[in-house]
């Protein structure tokens, strides 16, 4: 049966294509069939592979549906058709392919995302090459680009992502038997893209993107489950930094730690304690994330009263496996103050190892005496304050009876220096109980008459009164003074906050791209909530929308989180986990004017770069209306000149006349038709909609067809037909070389043809080539000029109206690129102007496209490869699948 809700989404993920990915597919196919599940086969290609032909059999599969496409015929999944057969679960193989032009959705992942909205539970495969975020990884390991992605997000969102894994070895082996490719096919691609080296980095690349999304699974149940310990499961290395100049080495020490392990995590996290934190400084921070992010690690500010609290907690919110901290600056004396971080890190860590990394400014000092804490002094620090301002007095009056020649002056300083001594460790209340407990022993102990409440001397009640009066005078002033030095240091850790989060946005994209995700981070680690979101709405009445979210569950309202602070008239930072103390919503609001200001540049970008588009589009509607308005006119008046004479009663032409009318007429339309062609072309090119279709082609087959509207001894051919094939759409080519070739001839003086010579091209370490120049020996073009003339609607010098529109070099250029192909201009020596035309070569023998057939001459046109308008792009050349 058909669930009622979202459909779920299992996806086999594999490395190199020959690892079992449709084999272990059908396998789970037939599993479920035999349990009595509804399944059909929506799309399956078992690429001429016995065995996984053979699992085809027995399973209900939905008729493809055909499509035609520039003349022939091509065959997809019938989306519609399986939609009706409403099945329980469906086979959709390789999610990343590109659908053929004029199917409602350009690639397949966007049908399966119907399918699974429809709530039909869908099984597909995928290659790891084919995730987005890795092309430029998979692009440096096998020199080759991919063309057919799906966003990573695609896969994230999978209930169920299994790896389908197999070793380098194993692989070869398979495909050295013919149990991937025909045997023709063997020797190259084991030559190619199943060398050792590439199917090793492609597994690392597969396991570790699995990794990674199971640690995440592993977070996500932690949270749920509120398991606060931490499991092992993955090396990950937190570095507690400072900003003192010790930052460095540790970094540099953990990095070396973490690359001890494959596939560990290098993190660094930096309290900044509102208490003030010894020794730091913005710019030591900002450098030491610099080198943490040039090592792959990532940086962490946390907002926090003590640090070594601070640290622990985080290293336990991210399931940490080790602790790397400096050996402590602090000189002997200033251990007085506690016990440091060190030490209560080391004691408190439980499972999580701490390294202790000595350094050259070990035990030098701070800088500075850390200042004493009286607010939010901690439970410990109070208990010993109370304990000194109560029984403090009581116990050095048991002293002191032992030594009664002292006298009372000495006394009451010694009870005195107690009361202050309570001030320091325990804030003021603990002080005011010491001055009044002491004043009370001082009293019944040491004014005579002793062991009395009374006094008898008048100077000493004086002296009770002032000692009194002193200790909670000073009790005060010892307090204020910390409370004030408290609140500047808070100060100074929100500005350093402040600092740190200036730097990174000043680090990110010019454009502003990321920068608000960005925020957003810094905010849920600095005030240690589990989700924050940015809100907009419009007007009063219109929903909230968000524009940037960080972490799981975000607020979808002001009112859902615990902490919503405006940005502005129309924008709400939310944040959701936790409350946050009063102190904190003042930097808060900080971020929340910061994160404005990000929405308002990321908006205006965007109006930017709309105005850009529509200010292009004007320009170009502009020349195209300067352009046509001679060269669309003169041909039109010509031919009806021609037209209205023929027609003409009252003259009779001969056939010689006849004949020139009828020529102007076809020279006319002629140039009709090559104008609107170039605008059409030109107007695909600025849409975006040329869809080449890539295959391998013969240069010396096309070059013959590009040379129709010139004259034969206008030109000299020099085409070897020893050239390697190149990737190319022929109908692309054609018009590409066309445009050039007319515009050389147009230009070069009469009786002087126009060279077309071509080579190849082969440099070590880089992809073949074939360079096609047409030479020309016309004026030639000033360096300056020449990227000018490939502008649409752009005549070189005193070029007359009637020379053409100035599109045919625009789209032979578009033409080349969107082929893969550069189009450059060079001096032709002696005089001239060479435009060189180059194009990717057919590697013989090499390995093709994401279907896992080897590209070649005399490859065959299979289902797979009509489906996918680009099987056989030069950029998939090695990227089967």
């Amino acid at each position: 049966m058909v669930h009622t809700g979202r459909g779920r989404l299992r996806i086999y993920l594999g490395a190199a294509p020959g690892v079992g990915k449709t084999y272990a597919m059908l396998a789970e196919a037939h599993r479920r069939v035999g349990r009595g599940a509804d399944l059909v086969v929506g799309f399956v290609e078992h690429h001429d592979r016995p065995r996984t032909a053979e699992l085809l059999e027995g399973l209900e599969s939905v008729p493809r549906r055909t499509m035609t496409h520039r003349g022939a015929e091509f065959t997809e999944m019938d989306l519609d058709a399986v939609l009706a057969r409403r099945p329980a679960v469906a086979l959709v193989d390789e999610l990343a392919h590109t659908n053929v032009p004029g199917s409602r959705n350009a690639k397949r992942w966007q049908d399966v995302e119907e399918l699974l909205a429809a709530g039909i539970d869908v099984i597909s495969t995928v290659n790891i090459q084919h995730l987005e975020s890795l092309g430029d990884v998979v692009e440096t390991i096998t020199g080759v680009r991919q063309r057919e992605t799906v966003p990573d997000e695609v896969v994230r969102r999978a209930d169920q992502i299994e790896l389908v894994d197999m070793s380098p070895q194993a692989l070869r082996r398979r495909l050295a038997h013919g149990n991937v490719y025909a045997p023709e096919k063997i020797d190259a691609a084991l030559a190619n893209y199943f060398r050792p080296g590439n199917l090793t980095a492609l597994r690392e690349l597969a396991l570790l993107w699995t990794a990674d999304r199971v640690d995440e699974y592993l977070q996500r149940y932690r949270v749920e489950q509120g398991i606060k310990g931490t499991w092992q499961a993955r090396e990950r290395i937190v570095v507690g930094l400072t900003g003192g100049p010790e930052g460095a080495t540790l970094i540099r020490r953990a990095a070396r730690i973490a690359a001890r392990t494959s596939g560990g995590e290098l993190m660094a996290v930096h309290i900044a304690r509102s208490d003030g934190s010894a020794g730091s400084s913005p710019r030591s921070l900002i450098e030491q994330r610099a080198l943490l992010e040039s090592l792959g690690g990532s940086f962490h500010t946390v907002l926090g009263d003590d640090p070594a609290v601070g640290l622990l907690d985080f290293a336990r919110g991210v399931n940490a496996t080790q602790i790397v901290i400096g050996t402590s600056r602090r000189k002997f004396w200033q251990y007085l103050y506690g016990p440091g971080v060190g030490y209560t890190v080391t004691r408190d860590s439980g499972d999580i190892d701490v390294h202790m990394v000595t350094h050259e400014h070990a035990a030098r000092g701070l800088g500075r005496v850390p200042v004493r804490r009286v607010t939010d002094l901690g439970r410990t620090r109070t208990v010993a304050g109370w304990l000194i301002g109560v029984l403090g007095p009581v116990l050095l009056a048991l002293v002191l009876t032992h030594f009664r020649g002292v006298g009372l002056p000495t006394d009451m300083l010694l009870f005195l220096s107690l009361t202050v001594g309570a001030a320091l460790v325990g804030g003021l209340f603990p002080a005011i109980a010491s001055a009044l407990v002491g004043s009370t022993v001082l009293n019944y102990y040491f004014a005579p008459p002793i062991h009395t409440f009374t006094i008898s001397e008048p100077q000493n009640i004086l002296a009770v009164a002032i000692f009194t009066a002193v200790g909670i005078a000073v009790a005060t002033v010892v307090d204020v003074a910390a409370r004030r030095s408290h609140q500047a240091a808070r100060s100074q850790a929100e500005a350093q906050a402040l600092s740190v989060l200036a730097g990174t946005m000043l680090r990110g994209a010019p454009s502003g791209e990321g920068l608000l995700a960005a925020l957003l981070d810094q905010v849920r680690e600095t005030f240690h909530v589990e989700s924050a979101v940015l809100l907009e709405r419009r007007h009063e009445f219109d929903p909230w929308h968000p524009l940037a979210v960080s972490g799981p569950h975000p607020p979808e309202h002001p009112e859902d989180g615990q902490v919503a602070v405006p940005a502005g008239t129309t924008l709400s930072l939310v944040l959701a986990g936790r409350m946050l103390p009063a102190a904190d919503r003042r930097l808060l609001g900080a971020f929340a004017a910061q994160a404005a200001v990000l929405a308002e540049r990321e908006r205006l970008a965007t109006e930017a770069a709309a105005a850009r588009r529509e200010a292009e589009g004007n320009r170009i509607r502009t020349a195209l209306l300067a352009a046509v308005s001679h060269d669309l006119r003169t041909p039109l008046a010509g031919i009806k000149a021609a037209v209205t004479s023929l027609r003409a009663v009252d003259v009779e032409w001969d056939e010689e006349d006849e004949a020139e009318l009828l020529a102007g007429i076809e020279t006319g339309a002629d140039r009709l038709d090559h104008l609107i062609n170039n605008l059409l072309d030109m107007s695909r090119l600025q849409t975006g909609t040329v869809t080449p279709l890539i295959r391998p082609t013969d240069l010396d087959e096309v070059v013959p067809y590009a040379l129709g509207g010139v004259p034969a001894a206008a030109v000299r051919v020099d085409v070897p037909e020893s050239l390697p094939m190149i990737h190319a759409d022929a109908g692309l080519l054609e018009r590409s070389l066309a445009n050039l070739i007319e515009n050389a001839v147009k230009y070069t003086p009469d009786g002087v043809p126009v060279l077309i010579k071509a080579d190849a091209l082969l440099r070590p370490g880089e992809p073949p080539r074939v360079e096609l120049r047409i030479v020309d020996r016309g004026p030639g073009v000033p360096e300056e000029a020449r990227e000018r003339i490939f502008a649409p609607f752009q005549r070189h010098g005193d070029a007359p109206r009637g020379a053409g529109v100035g599109l045919g070099l625009a789209v032979a250029r578009g033409f080349a690129e969107a082929m893969e192909g550069t189009v450059t201009a060079e001096d032709t020596p002696g005089g001239g102007l060479t435009m060189v035309v180059s194009l990717p070569a057919v590697d013989l023998p090499d390995v093709g496209d994401s279907d896992g057939q080897p590209n070649g001459p005399d490859r065959r046109h299979t289902d797979r490869d009509l489906n996918d308008p680009d099987w056989n792009d030069p950029d998939r050349k090695a990227e089967p699948a």
